[in-house]
């Protein structure tokens, strides 16, 4: 068989096969989290969250909404380098974001079920 006519099978399945992927996965809400940061993000995104009192006051006190928690787990950037991620018995993760001209970064402790933001800060550009 010649050259050019195994690249034609070749690209005659290949063309097939990502059409039957495409139907099939199509409509699922696969996604592709392989990175450490998206990995932590989603699994803090899974969990109940609960607020600190120092939170919601800070929060309070410089108007934002707790809606930008949700916002920052989606985009957010975590900093391994001042995250604890060895503590015991629940690890601690410092996940930063660019609101406006701000930097807003979220010190947060990630149990098993539970992701409590312990505090919370903005930073001047």
């Amino acid at each position: 068989m010649k050259l050019i006519h195994r690249i034609g099978y070749f690209s005659v399945g290949l063309f097939f096969g990502i059409i039957l992927l495409i139907f099939f996965l199509g409509g699922k809400r696969a996604s592709c989290d392989y990175t450490p940061t998206d990995r932590v993000l989603k699994n803090i995104r899974t969990k109940s969250r609960a607020y600190s009192p120092e939170v919601l006051s800070y929060f309070e006190a410089n108007n934002l909404d707790t809606a930008k928690v949700s916002q920052i787990l989606e985009t957010g950037d975590v900093d391994f380098g001042r995250s604890n991620t060895d503590a015991e018995p629940c690890n601690i993760y410092l996940v930063s974001e660019k609101i406006n001209s701000e930097t807003l970064e979220l010190q947060i402790e990630n149990c098993d079920s539970l992701a409590t933001l312990k505090t919370a800060k903005l930073i001047k550009n």
